[in-house]
Parts: structure tokens; sequence; C-alpha cells
């Protein structure tokens, strides 16, 4: 078996570190832009007097370093060429990923709010395969560029993980529809032009099918920002939503009628590995800086690397990071090779362990660094805040393992590879 990484995929990341140190890094230095990344992060990127919004100097910064890697043929890395991108594939995307995540805080890689200067753009590709012709002349090319957002509608107050039973429902009415209900972590709702918004069209609470997914617009009437959900990682851009009889056009329907839940998961193991990759780089840096500490640190008279009690606890962490790396690549090759949905049982076993062990490492690394690693003036403690987010969304950790159950013990059944039992 050969392990290499592709030379063309390892000359991408070399490319990626020119670019960063050329634009990125002075554009993240100059006029004080590094307020976003140092102590001061928390309190400098979110509006206080906007109900904890995040603060519209740091979003404009955002879209700067956006139109920045745009620019440089970055952005649209894992789009279609006929979108500007490379056609880039999973593998890629799960190493290009953890190789950002591994430099620490910064812009070119900042996961509080999914900005990377590879862009991980859901939206855009689940324009691409849903949405019909008008919807992607609307939609397609801002999505793509960064420039507009979709919120996210799925999650309801009373059900979270359990999509099936949302009591959220669409009713036609002639040619249009009247959605009734109540979403909860909105995320992106307050810039959002539209809100992409999951309602049951027809069958019953549990049913897989019967439920339709519509481009709502965040105007409409009837359709409320009623609060912006504060959360353990400010600023927030979670929002919980009503919708009173809100009227849309039979157009607004993404995907066609009934099949939302076939939406929301063509591209769940995609974002899973990849948001998996991500959490491993953090995870790693976590690490590497635990050990640059312990050998320049000295304590009674000799660096803390030579005191077991810190050796063991990072070799077991560096040992996992090793041991996951192995795992997400495979993972991510055989998506790229036989399908998505071919190994949904390794994507959930990536994501859960890769959150899981995020957490850890971030943890131990304030434990070698004592006082000053519990402080905002090391990242250690902001990783750890927005990483333990993801134990509980892109489905819990006890999701993810259900999910692993349910392939083990033959409750689920595995899609056959592209070309087999064709």
């Amino acid at each position: 078996m050969n392990h290499e990484l592709p030379a063309e995929l390892t000359a991408y990341l070399a490319e990626l570190d020119d670019f960063i140190a050329s634009e990125i890094k002075p554009l993240e230095k100059a006029d004080d832009n590094v307020r976003f990344f140092d102590h001061r992060r928390e309190y400098a990127r979110t509006d206080w007097d906007q109900g904890g919004l995040p603060h519209p100097a740091w979003e404009a910064l955002l879209a700067e370093a956006r139109r920045c890697a745009d620019r440089a043929g970055h952005y649209r890395y894992p789009f279609p060429k006929a979108w500007g991108g490379r056609d880039g594939n999973n593998l890629g995307m799960a190493v290009i990923r953890e190789h950002l995540a591994a430099k620490g805080l910064g812009l070119h890689c900042d996961l509080q709010n999914e900005h990377a200067i590879v862009g991980n753009n859901i939206s855009f590709l689940l324009m691409l395969e849903y949405g019909s012709e008008a919807q992607q002349a609307l939609w397609a090319e801002a999505l793509a560029s960064g420039e507009k957002i979709l919120g996210f509608g799925i999650t309801e107050p009373a059900h979270g993980s359990d999509a099936t039973h949302m009591e959220t429902v669409a009713v036609r009415e002639g040619n249009d529809w009247l959605i009734t209900g109540e979403k909860t972590w909105n995320t992106g709702i307050h810039s959002a032009e539209a809100d992409l918004i999951f309602a049951r069209t027809s069958g019953k609470a549990g049913d897989a099918t019967g439920i339709t997914a519509f481009l709502v617009p965040t105007d409409a009437a009837g359709f409320r920002v009623e609060e912006m959900l504060w959360t353990f990682n400010m600023p927030t851009d979670h929002g919980r939503v009503s919708l009173d009889k809100v009227r849309v056009p039979h157009s607004a329907v993404f995907g066609g009628e009934g099949r939302g839940l076939q939406v929301v998961q063509h591209f769940f193991n995609e974002n899973r590995i990849r948001q998996a990759a991500s959490s491993l780089g953090a995870a790693q840096y976590c690490i590497n800086e635990a050990v640059a500490h312990a050998r320049s640190r000295k304590t009674f008279g000799k660096a803390l690397a030579s005191n077991q009690g810190i050796q063991f606890p990072l070799v077991e962490l560096h040992t996992q990071c090793e041991m996951l790396r192995a795992l997400i690549h495979k993972t991510a090759w055989m998506m790229d090779a036989y399908g998505a949905f071919t190994v949904s049982d390794k994507v959930s076993m990536c994501n859960f362990w890769a959150n899981r062990l995020c957490c850890e490492a971030a943890d131990r690394a304030m434990q070698v660094h004592g006082g000053m690693g519990y402080s905002r003036h090391k990242p250690f403690e902001h990783i750890y805040r927005h990483h333990r987010r993801y134990r509980i969304t892109e489905g819990a950790e006890e999701i993810q393992m259900r999910r692993v159950a349910g392939y083990l013990f033959g409750f689920m059944q595995q899609r056959a590879p592209k070309g087999v039992g064709d």
C-alpha cells in the first residue's frame, strides 16, 4: 500500500503557504486586524451593542480575505472547473483543511464561522445539485464567491437531532405554500437573504419522506428572527426564527417536493469528513505547541519535557492523531473512489473521534502551559470552546456512534460501491 499523498496535492499545500505568507498574513497584521486573533479576539469580533452579533468590521475582514483568495484561485478549489474551481476531491479537502487548522488561529482559517481561504461552501454545492435553473441563476455565483449565504433551517427547539419529527408544516394553497413553524440554530441568519427551511408537506411525524425544502426570503411577511442565541464562543450568528403562515410560491421548493431529507443528507458525509480533518489539525496544533513549551519551560531546575507526567499524556494524544489521520485519509480516498455514502460508518468514526480528540488536546495544552494556557493570551481556550460545539452540531457524537452501531450490528445497510450490484 502506498500512503504517500499525491505530488500535486503536496505541491498545492506549498502554494497555499506562499499565498498565506505573501497576502493573508500582511492583511491580518494591517490596521490592527490582529485584534481579531490575539487576546482581544472575542471582544473585537462581537458587536455587543447589537445583541452579540458578529462585528461588521470582523465580517468585512473575512470578506476581504475571501475575495483575495478568490482572485488568487484558491477559494473555489473544491468547485467544478466550470465555476472557477479545481475539481478538488474529498482527500484533497481533508488534507487542506487539516493543514490550515494546524497553523493555529489566523485569517487563513477561522473555524468559528467556517471561514477559510479554501472554501467549504456547502450551500453552493447544494445549489448546483438541487437548485432549479431560476434558483441557480439568482444564487449560484453569489454563493460561489461567498458574497451571499443561505441560512439553514432544519433544527427545531423541541426535536434537535430528530429531524423527522419536525413540527414545521407547509400547506399548499393554489400555486403558493403557507409555512408555519419554528427553527433554531439558524447559522448565518443575521445576514442571510434567504433561509433554507425544511417543513413537512405530507406523511406523519417520523416519516423520512414528505419533508420539503423551501428557499424562504428572510424579509417575507410572517418570517421573524426571535432571538440570537448566545453561545460558548461569541459572537453569535445562530438565530431562533418563527414562521407564521409565511407565503412562498411553488418555485421556492428546493430539490423537489417531499425530498427535503435527501437534500440534507446529500453532503453530510463530505462536510463531516472535512470538519473531522479540521478538528484533527487543531488538535495537532495544540499538541505541537504544548511540546514546544515543555521543551523550553524550566521548572525546579529542569525542562518540563523531562517529566513523564508531561510526556505521556502528549504521547497518547499524538498517537491518536497519527491513527486518526490514517483513517481520515483512507475514508476520504474511499469516498472519492467508491462514493460518499459507501463509508458512512467510517465518516462517523472520524467525526466524533476528531472532535473529542481536539477538545482533549486543547485541554492538555492549557494544562502544560499553566496559568498562561488558561488565559486568552494563548489560543487553547478559544479552540476548546469552538470545537466543543462540534461534539453536538454536525450530528452529536451520540448520533454518530449510533450510526456506526447501526452498520456494525446490521440495523442499517451501507450503500454498495459504485458499479457494484448496478
